[in-house]
């Protein structure tokens, strides 16, 4: 007996997938969507990144210089400096000419009082690159460009020779009195930030233990103090016979425009000739700039020099803020997961806890400042530091109270993440150890813990890409625009968790809205930028690493 089958319709005809059309095409609707948002945000990323590191890169890449012959009035001036852009003015004027300009960097701001220029294109009647052109950058004012004249060396008679740059030791001795100013640079940073810095600190806690004591003991202290004070003036003298070295020897230029300057050889970093680099020189010199921008000091408003300090206190308080956000958020998870008693209130913690993660952060540094440095600060100041009061040591600004603010604001992460890797741990390893007679505790010790570690070390991935890149609540609890003394360092006691820090994105901040110079401090910004990232970048792929380790580790010895 044979039963009819019913009639195919078009909808619940299968197609090649076995799925009748209808559901397949609302299927790949959806499929196609979800690519496209997926390929949308991948594009904009890369699109972010690729400005990011074109413009970080350019920054150190020498460009060579160009000599523009200028027509004013009846009269024509040259000017002579890095080519920036060119670029249309659009008018809404209609019939009106377009207007070109070129922007150049001239450099020589302590002359011309800007260092960026533009240059109306119809003006310029000829463009060249002479070979001769030298840019030298120095510690303050910025570069310098133009032609070398000649050196100015006084003797110790105080007479000066003179070397032109037509001379053929001219080459050798510039880079030699370059190098031997640089190097004394090097030795006054050290006396004055090392000995006489040591001295100064020995000198005020003496000065703070004479206070203690009474006024008929404190004959030995007077006498340790004036030997103090004694060897301090010794130093001071030395530094400032160095810095008096400093200011011996000249490097006379002329500029494109026919002035002439002298510049003293103390306050040169370094002189070179674009015009005349190749293809190699240029790399080589790309890396040697790059690692003076990662190793120096910043200077002149941060938009000249390095950012090193601000690199080191991104890691010191990335570092510190994990190492104290992970146990508080690990104890938490366990307490939650583990030990409380599940019900409304337990779900209310972990409400409040997600909506925690959605606070704005500028709340948190509110709360850091008013808690942290004003409470907790102001208390360890009464108790321990009360000799130096009210100057305060611990009741300011500081990287300990910027990591425990930043703590305090990533701890939700770092719940979250763990609670939720403590619950995908199997029953049945609990249940089993638990049966050979371990403890609660201990099965968490033994069993839990090390099986969640790799869900531990997510969360902490994104607590510290989270708070390596806050600024806000930096601002109120520790960090400033410049701060070149480092918090670890080899004064005593060695780790200053009261001393203030730099941060890369408040240094961001500052050198893009802060700067009194914003054309200088572009390319500042970019480079900063490109070094935060990639700073990020290497902190979150230690840890990735670190959790891929454990995780295979663990999953090795389940069987």
């Amino acid at each position: 007996m044979s039963t009819a089958l019913p009639p195919r319709t078009e909808s619940s005809t299968p197609g090649r997938s076995g799925l009748p059309k209808q559901a397949k095409i609302r299927g790949e609707a959806q499929v196609w969507l979800t690519g496209m948002g997926l390929a949308l945000a991948l594009t904009l990323a890369a699109f972010l990144l690729w400005v990011i590191v074109s413009n970080g890169l350019a920054v150190f890449w020498p460009k060579r210089i160009t000599e523009f012959t200028v027509r004013v009035g009846t009269q024509t001036t040259t000017i002579a400096g890095e080519l920036v852009s060119r670029r249309e003015l659009l008018t809404n004027e209609p019939g009106k000419p377009v207007v070109s300009e070129v922007h150049i960097f001239t450099g020589n701001k302590d002359v011309y009082k800007n260092a960026f220029r533009f240059i109306d294109a119809a003006t310029i009647i000829a463009e060249s690159q002479p070979l001769d052109l030298i840019e030298v950058e120095r510690l303050e004012y910025g570069n310098a460009v133009g032609y070398p004249v000649a050196l100015k060396l006084r003797g110790a008679d105080k007479k000066i020779e003179s070397i032109p740059a037509e001379d053929s030791r001219f080459p050798s001795e510039l880079n030699r009195l370059i190098s031997e100013t640089n190097d004394r640079w090097d030795v006054i940073k050290s006396l004055e930030k090392g000995k006489i810095g040591a001295n100064a600190q020995k000198i005020k806690r003496l000065e703070n233990e004479r206070k203690k004591i009474p006024a008929g003991e404190q004959g030995v202290l007077d006498a340790d103090i004036a030997k103090l004070k004694s060897e301090y003036q010794e130093l001071a003298k030395q530094a400032g016979v160095l810095r008096a070295k400093q200011n011996e020897h000249k490097l006379s230029i002329r500029l494109a425009s026919g002035e002439s300057k002298d510049i003293l050889l103390g306050k040169i970093v370094e002189v070179f000739q674009p015009n005349r680099m190749g293809l190699l020189s240029r790399i080589g010199f790309f890396f040697h700039r790059m690692w003076n921008f990662v190793s120096d000091n910043p200077r002149e408003a941060n938009t000249e020099g390095g950012i090193f300090p601000a690199i080191f206190g991104t890691f010191a308080m990335t570092l510190l803020m994990s190492v104290g956000v992970v146990p508080i958020g690990v104890l938490a998870a366990i307490y939650l997961r583990e030990y409380a008693k599940q019900g409304p209130l337990v779900r209310g913690v972990r409400i409040a806890v997600n909506n925690l993660a959605g606070v704005p952060s500028i709340v948190f540094g509110v709360f850091g400042l008013g808690f942290f440095v004003y409470f907790c600060g102001g208390s360890i100041d009464r108790l321990f530091f009360g000799d130096s009061l009210p100057t305060p040591t611990f009741g300011t600004g500081g990287i300990l109270w910027s990591a425990a603010t930043l703590s305090l604001m990533t701890v939700p992460v770092v719940i979250v993440a763990t609670e939720e890797s403590i619950a995908s741990v199997p029953r049945g390893m609990k249940e089993a150890s638990l049966a050979m007679g371990a403890s609660k505790w201990q099965t968490i010790q033994r069993i839990v813990l090390p099986a969640s570690v790799p869900g531990i070390l997510t969360g902490t991935i994104l607590a510290m890409a989270r708070g390596a890149g806050e600024v806000a609540p930096l601002m109120l609890v520790g960090v400033v625009k410049l701060a070149p003394t480092l918090p670890l360092n080899t004064e005593y006691p060695f780790v200053h968790l009261d001393q203030k820090f730099m941060h890369l994105g408040f240094h961001i901040y500052d050198l893009a809205f802060q700067s009194p110079d914003s054309e200088a401090a572009r390319p500042a910004v970019f480079a900063t930028t490109l070094f935060l990232i990639l700073l990020v970048l290497v902190m979150n792929l230690s840890a990735i690493l670190l959790r891929e380790r454990l995780r295979k580790k663990f999953k090795t010895s389940a069987f």
